[in-house]
């Protein structure tokens, strides 16, 4: 494996590691990158990362925070310098219906100081938002009891227990949480009670039924193993002088040279209780890799659900379901551990979907600066190809730090789009001539053919010309009109709430699915497998996996519901298809978690159609 040309390289001693080996050979220290590149500036010589607008580009998204009401919540996390690595990643965001008014709420996770942390300080807190229908969001945190109050990095949603109501699990540095819903505007954190609640450094989680048993299952990254009392600074403690370089540059320590911390698996019992399977299962990342970002799919299209990892400055993971409660590492067999070139990269979050329209889930993985983002084609299998620079996407991202990330149809018309959300680690950036700054705006490429992406223009004075410090990503139609809007969670910052204003005479369908009403639960420790017959397999109450098929036009698309993704985010559970210049849906096929295929007549579109899992033969 080619080692990176930006990061530098020193010695520790095992013991400043915390290795249990000795060993005299180089460390590398800080994030893998792609090496060392010219500046890439505008025609007003400012940084491509914070300029290249244009003042005749279509406006797609407005900047709509201030109006919105969010701009009440400011997020924090750790010293301004960014001295350590503990206050550099930031935060996720949420989008969820937690009072099932069919209107998409906001949960904003917040981060927190060694002060705070050590009760010296009041803690920051994060924030629920209520949609008031008209545009505007209300702050209903307290009266929701969902403030954390932790040093919190990221959130899943789902109805682990389902009954019906989105729950929310949060990650931080230090215990996590389990807010259960209690269908009236409150939460319970019931993590303790779960057993989910961990204790080290989580990151962003994802929920599916990894054995079709009809309860969703948790899967939960690991990152660093950071001792606050004790944090690891170039020239202390026995470091080198020096060691915890970028470009030259004094900087952070970490990841590389550090431990990273195992991940976990919690199976779902059923009865509001889970276990955990890492090591039976087979993914307890026994190399410590840092997890940043995950993921459950059906990538092979077997009909059980996959899973992928996006690991920071090591290689990723991708698991195939065995269906028998294991799962096969198949990341480097995949494609998916290494970029073309065979680097590992700096993966910091995920998207997912079927961007060429040849019905099989394709993955993007975001990078740190000086490094391409990638995008893996699906061949089939759950074998992927790195298409970054065919696609186009490889050049223009490359001065760029990205953390959350999703396809969407800004446009509906029909094809995949693929937003990008940026922002540096280092504020040091501002100082030095990288070509990269430290607030960055966030990046559109336009689907062109399913084969290539080509850049939007960043419109002066709009929302793609926003330069902030983001980390968390979500998507979905906020107002309820057909558009995807994005919502960003920045570091040290108040959101950004961009609105799509697209003008389009493109038609849409949203749809909300429910899987039938479960009546009795399978044995807690029953292990169906696809080969056994008698097996009966339930779909999560909140379609959690399921797929579907939509042809208009002679094409079809498909679309995924997910838990997770991004950087540490969870996006709105309802699927949205563009449909161009048709105004019929030839066919609508759904396929359930529990392999129930469904046919749904869709008597109009540009809707947002409520379908509920028919429980009539299979076809």
């Amino acid at each position: 494996m080619k080692l990176s040309f930006g990061v530098a390289i020193g010695f520790f001693s095992c013991a400043v590691l915390g290795l249990s080996q000795q060993s005299s050979a180089p460390v590398q220290r800080g994030m893998a990158t792609g090496g060392t590149h010219a500046p890439v500036r505008d025609a007003l010589h400012r940084p491509i990362t914070a300029g290249g607008f244009v003042d005749e580009a279509p406006v797609i998204f407005e900047d709509v925070t201030e109006q919105s009401g969010l701009a009440t919540f400011h997020h924090h996390s750790g010293s301004s310098e960014k001295s350590t690595i503990l206050d550099a990643p930031g935060s996720g965001v949420a989008l969820l219906d937690y009072d099932n008014d069919g209107w998409l709420d906001i949960y904003f996770v917040n981060g927190s100081t060694v002060s705070a942390i050590k009760g010296i300080e009041p803690a920051p807190r994060a924030a629920l938002f209520h949609n008031n229908h008209d545009g505007t969001f209300t702050d209903v945190t307290v009266k929701a009891g969902v403030t954390n109050e932790r040093w919190g990095f990221g959130v899943a949603v789902a109805d682990y227990d389902n009954d019906g109501w989105p729950d929310i699990y949060v990650v931080n540095f230090g215990k996590n949480r389990l807010y259960h819903n209690n269908h009236d505007g409150t939460f319970t954190d019931v993590a303790e009670k779960a057993g989910t609640a961990l204790g080290d450094w989580s990151t962003g989680p994802t929920w599916g039924d990894f054995d079709r048993d009809g309860f969703l299952d948790l899967f939960v990254p690991g990152y660093v193993h950071y001792d606050i009392d004790h944090p690891m600074f170039a020239g202390k403690g026995g470091v080198p002088a020096g060691a915890c370089q970028y470009r030259g540059v004094d900087v952070f320590c970490g990841p590389l040279g550090l431990l990273g911390e195992p991940d976990h698996l919690f199976h779902n019992n059923g009865d509001g209780s889970f276990t955990d399977v890492s090591l039976h299962a087979g993914v307890s990342d026994p190399q410590l890799r840092y997890g940043f970002a995950s993921v459950f799919a059906d990538l092979d299209d077997d009909g059980w659900p996959d899973l992928a990892v996006a690991n920071d400055s090591s290689t990723n993971y991708l698991y195939r379901n065995r269906r028998d409660g294991t799962f096969e590492d198949v990341s480097y067999a995949s494609g998916f551990a290494l970029s073309e070139e065979g680097r590992a990269q700096a993966s910091m979050g995920i998207a997912i979907g079927d961007y060429n329209r040849d019905g099989k889930l394709d993955l993007f993985v975001t990078t740190f600066s000086d490094d391409n983002k990638t995008l893996y084609r699906n061949e089939g299998r759950a074998a992927f190809t790195d298409v970054s620079f065919r696609a186009a996407i490889g050049v223009p991202t490359i001065p760029f730090l990205s953390w959350g990330t999703g396809f969407l149809d800004f446009d509906n018309d029909g094809l995949l789009d693929l937003f990008i959300a940026n922002g540096h680690v280092y504020p040091i950036a501002d100082k030095s001539d990288w070509g990269t700054t430290y607030l960055q705006r966030p990046l559109l490429f336009r689907n062109l053919d399913g084969k290539k992406f080509q850049e939007v223009p960043a419109a002066s004075d709009s929302g793609l010309a926003s330069i902030v410090c983001a980390r968390g990503a979500a998507f979905g139609d906020l107002f309820n009109d057909g558009h995807i809007d994005v919502v960003l969670n920045n570091i040290d910052s108040t959101p950004t709430l961009l609105r799509n204003v697209t003008k389009s005479a493109n038609h849409w369908l949203g749809l909300r699915l429910a899987a039938a009403v479960q009546h009795t639960l399978l044995p807690v420790k029953s292990k169906p497998d696809q080969s056994n017959s008698s097996a009966t397999y339930k779909s999560p109450r909140d379609a959690t996996g399921a797929k579907v098929f939509l042809t208009t036009g002679g094409i079809r698309q498909r679309a995924d519901i997910f838990s997770g993704g991004s950087y540490g985010s969870s996006s709105d559970p309802r699927l949205h298809f563009g449909l161009g210049s048709s105004t019929r849906v030839e066919n609508l096929e759904i396929f359930w978690p529990d392999s129930t295929k469904q046919r749904v007549p869709v008597p109009a579109v540009d809707q947002i159609l409520t379908v509920t899992e028919s429980r009539g033969p299979r076809l």
